[in-house]
């Protein structure tokens, strides 16, 4: 047991001595290899320190170089400046001196000016002295003061001034005169223009109705023969398109329309249709219609209580039931205002038959077979002279579109009653409410135009009366305001007949004597 015991004292013991010793070779070389830690550290701190120390200097010269650099610059500019100031300096040296020597020229100037206006004036009080010698010298000699001689040169001034206005105002009358006949042509040109194509399908056309198409092939007949038949006894060329059941008869004379289309229906009821036929059924609706012609005439003289009538002048007082104008049948126009006429003349104390035959004749012009070159109511009073009626019928025939000039009163009374019926809405086809728009449209051009006050749209859109302010438009601005009004209703809107632009300027100067 005491041997165990030593046993293991001896081995603590040792194991004791052992872990001293190795602790003490671990100590060692612990502090060995931090003692060449710390030698490695110091190394490499003196490396890195050496390293910094220049990239300090380096760094340092760099901003050194940069710094001269900039220094340099500011160098040059301070220069350059400088410079331009000293420049500058020069400059307005020179020109300070400049205006020195132009100050002292000015003042040499102005010395000579006032010397000069000294002796302008004294020049003046002698050329007046002159002057008013001369002029009583003048007076002496001409027996006359100055004051008249200047009276007397105004008064032919004035002489000739008025002599060359006048023949100045000729040759322009002159001018319009050529030019008016050529203008008139231009307006006439363009009224057909915007109206003749609706007119001439509404008045050169009539529809006949068929009951079924076979009928168009038998009024062709072989190669066309019928058709062409029917076409050179009638003078009214005969339309055979597609449209159903319906046949085309187109020509300007209505009543050879209607000669042609009375003729396809007794053609079509009777149904022999060939050459031979047709020639025979044309003669026959001619002469028919010629005798309702006369018919008419007799028949509308008789209704209005006309007597002594031209049997040619009631011949074509029946032609105008196949006549009309803008829609307007004519005869039935022409009894309206004949009519109207009879009316207006009775209320006025004047001959109302004499008027009532006017008003019935005042178209006439409108239907004879041969149409010369002539205006209408010129033409219809040229034929009434022919036939024999009065005077007074005859200048109403012919001055109701102011072709002539009115010698009697029932002329105006013709002519105003002439437009109330065909300014009556609806007698020429128009819509009320497209009738009323070209009056609204016509009173909003005017309005447009500056210094217009007031517009009024009257006789049915025939004339337009523009009022404008006196103050805002002259005499001659009034008369330029019409034609260029008349100008752009021409251009801009489609109408009937003429419309007459008055613009109206008035002064008036109120006062009340108490």
């Amino acid at each position: 047991m005491g041997i165990v015991i030593g046993i293991v004292i001896g081995l603590v013991v040792g194991g004791g001595i052992g872990i001293v010793a190795t602790t003490t070779v671990l100590r060692d070389k612990l502090l060995a290899k931090s003692k060449q830690v710390l030698v490695d550290a110091e190394e490499k701190a003196e490396v890195i320190k050496k390293d910094k120390i220049l990239q300090a200097k380096e760094k340092f010269l760099q901003m050194k170089s940069e710094h001269d650099k900039q220094v340099q610059e500011r160098n040059s500019k301070v220069a350059a400046a400088e410079n331009k100031i000293k420049q500058r300096e020069q400059v307005l040296t020179q020109k300070v001196e400049e205006l020195q020597k132009k100050s002292n020229e000015l003042k040499n100037a102005s010395e000579n000016l006032n010397n000069q206006i000294e002796i302008l004036n004294k020049r003046q009080g002698e050329v007046d002295k002159l002057y008013k010698q001369s002029v009583e010298k003048l007076e002496q000699i001409a027996s006359m003061t100055a004051e008249e001689a200047k009276e007397n040169l105004i008064e032919m001034i004035k002489d000739e001034a008025r002599a060359d206005a006048s023949n100045y105002v000729m040759d322009i009358v002159e001018e319009a005169k050529i030019t008016a006949n050529e203008q008139a042509k231009k307006i006439v040109i363009q009224s057909i223009q915007r109206t003749a194509t609706e007119n001439a399908i509404e008045n050169t056309v009539s529809v006949f109705n068929l009951e079924n198409e076979e009928v168009k092939g038998r009024i062709i007949g072989r190669e066309g023969r019928n058709i062409r038949t029917l076409e050179s006894l009638t003078g009214v060329e005969i339309i055979i398109d597609d449209s159903p059941d319906a046949i085309i008869l187109s020509g300007f004379d209505p009543i050879r329309r209607e000669i042609a289309r009375l003729s396809l229906h007794k053609l079509v009821t009777d149904g022999r249709i060939h050459p031979a036929r047709i020639e025979e059924v044309v003669s026959k609706t001619r002469k028919q219609i010629e005798q309702e012609i006369i018919e008419v005439g007799k028949r509308t003289c008789i209704d209005l209580g006309i007597v002594n009538m031209n049997h040619e002048l009631m011949r074509m007082v029946g032609r105008m039931k196949y006549r009309s104008s803008y829609g307007q049948n004519l005869l039935q126009h022409s009894r309206e205002v004949a009519n109207l006429s009879a009316t207006m003349a009775a209320e006025l104390g004047l001959n109302p038959k004499l008027a009532k035959r006017a008003g019935l004749l005042h178209d006439i012009g409108k239907v004879p077979e041969n149409e010369p070159d002539l205006p209408h109511a010129v033409l219809g009073m040229k034929l009434a002279e022919k036939y024999k009626e009065r005077p007074e019928v005859c200048n109403a025939i012919g001055a109701h579109h102011d072709e002539v000039e009115m010698t009697s009163l029932i002329a105006p009374i013709v002519q105003v009653c002439d437009a109330i019926s065909g300014a009556r809405p609806g007698a020429r086809r128009e819509v009320v409410e497209a009738y009323i728009n070209r009056l609204n449209k016509l009173e909003e051009l005017a309005m447009t135009y500056p210094g217009v006050v007031k517009t009024y749209a009257i006789q049915a859109g025939r004339e337009l009366r523009v009022i404008v302010g006196a103050d805002k438009i002259n005499d001659v601005e009034a008369t330029q305001l019409s034609l260029d009004l008349s100008k752009k209703i021409q251009n801009e809107m489609t109408y009937p007949g003429q419309i007459k632009v008055t613009v109206i300027r008035e002064t008036r100067a109120v006062n009340y004597a108490k």
